[in-house]
């Protein structure tokens, strides 16, 4: 049996900024004017070697790892774990420090809102653009065009220079075109979330559409389910480094575990103001004794408490909380706006918000709880704060855990009545 084609491998790859170099955006004109002074004296001192070790940031480290053809691989990993760095090296959009990237094949690559396009073309010649790139013959991409329009849902304005397309309508023409031109190797970063919920289960389904199809995918995400239902094989990065690579199950387990940021149920936020829309203060997850903790009996209720100050109105945001298991699966997820009393509600500077989560639900076993802030940007919620927490809920008054189907372990109540 001969052995799959490795379509990417990535040989011993490293990513080096200079910190306050050229890769960093000057502020002001003065600034710019100095950085244009000092450049070439700084590129002869990375050069040379004379940078000093404080200056230098290592977005990656000596990566290492082989892509075969058909493969779905799940990148995940923490902020500034290096995610979006290696993405960019793969699409050829950065050059590498050192080390080296062979593909076989062409590469479609959605990495952020808007990157391929040329603002003054219509969404049109943008489609005809970007398949050239691909390599595609005019007469391929005409076979395709109208799937192409229709899925992005943006028949009305298919001859509208880009520019003038809201944020959302670049992302679902951007996916749309990455996803029917068939390129052999297709690259995804977060950048789905910009979408609605509705394009969102769309563009999900689509890629496991494309993965039946033999292509291969790279998925970078940080909604767990979606990496545990697309993809068949995971690639941890941490601190710039190749931490875990393999079964896509193990290795979300592996993330999952390792966030230990709620270890005794009490955050509190090292920035006293982080400059954030929305800037949460302390989070405490509560039992009945009103005790921070995470852990949590079966017949014990959970309270989520939050405070945070913020400058929105009611209608610009919401705060949220949300449940996933072990292996990464959504169990549910809440609004303050749940609450018709909090729907109308007036922030004021200073806030506490809490979520009850009745006892009796779940399984026992860890929980990965996401506390979080989305604010309203027309159709789409743009993150604004987020934090996990890790759970524990033990077998104390638990019935019969493991004869029970599904997620979640609900004990619900029955009414017998005899019939005479």
């Amino acid at each position: 049996m001969s052995k799959p084609t490795a379509v990417l491998t990535v040989n011993h790859l490293s990513k080096r900024y200079i910190l306050g170099g050229p890769d960093q955006l000057n502020t002001s004109f003065r600034e710019m004017l100095m950085g244009t002074i000092t450049a070439p004296f700084k590129r002869y001192k990375a050069l040379s070697g004379q940078v000093d070790e404080s200056q230098l940031f290592w977005a990656l480290e000596d990566i290492n790892f082989q892509v075969h053809q058909g493969e779905v691989v799940g990148i995940i990993g923490k902020n500034g774990a290096g995610k979006s760095t290696l993405l960019k090296i793969l699409s050829r959009i950065t050059t590498p420090t050192g080390g080296s990237v062979t593909i076989k094949g062409n590469v479609a690559s959605l990495l952020e809102v808007g990157t391929g396009f040329h603002p003054e073309l219509t969404g049109r010649e943008n489609i005809y653009l970007n398949g050239a790139i691909l390599g595609m013959h005019r007469k391929e991409i005409n076979s395709k065009f109208e799937n192409i329009v229709e899925f992005a849902n943006i028949e009305k304005f298919v001859d509208t220079p880009v520019k003038r397309y809201s944020s959302g309508m670049y992302v679902r023409l951007a996916f749309s075109i990455a996803a029917h031109l068939e390129p052999e190797i297709l690259i995804v970063d977060e950048v789905l979330a910009v979408g609605d919920i509705e394009f969102q289960k769309r563009c999900l389904g689509k890629l496991s559409d494309i993965a039946t199809q033999g292509r291969t995918v790279l998925f970078v995400s940080h909604n767990m389910s979606a990496i545990n239902r697309l993809c068949n094989r995971g690639i941890l990065l941490e601190k710039g480094r190749l931490r875990v690579d393999g079964n896509v199950n193990d290795v979300i387990r592996v993330y999952l575990q390792d966030d230990q940021a709620f270890s005794n149920g009490l955050w509190i936020n090292p920035d006293v103001d982080d400059g954030a829309e929305v800037h949460v203060e302390r989070i405490e997850i509560l039992n009945e004794e009103s005790q921070a903790t995470n852990l949590f009996n079966f017949n014990e209720k959970i309270e989520v408490k939050i405070k945070y100050r913020t400058s929105l109105s009611r209608s610009e945001f919401v705060m949220g909380v949300a449940l996933a298991d072990a292996q990464g699966n959504d169990l549910f997820s809440s609004f303050d706006t749940d609450d018709d009393k909090l729907r109308d509600y007036t922030p004021a500077l200073i806030n506490t918000v809490s979520c009850n989560i009745p006892a009796r639900l779940f399984k026992p076993g860890a929980y990965t709880m996401t506390v979080f802030s989305h604010k309203h940007e027309g159709f789409a919620l743009k993150t604004v704060f987020l934090v996990r927490l890790n759970i524990e809920i033990n077998n104390v008054g638990a019935v019969a855990a493991s004869s029970r189907l599904g997620l979640l372990q609900p004990i619900l109540n029955w009414t017998t009545s005899k019939i005479p």
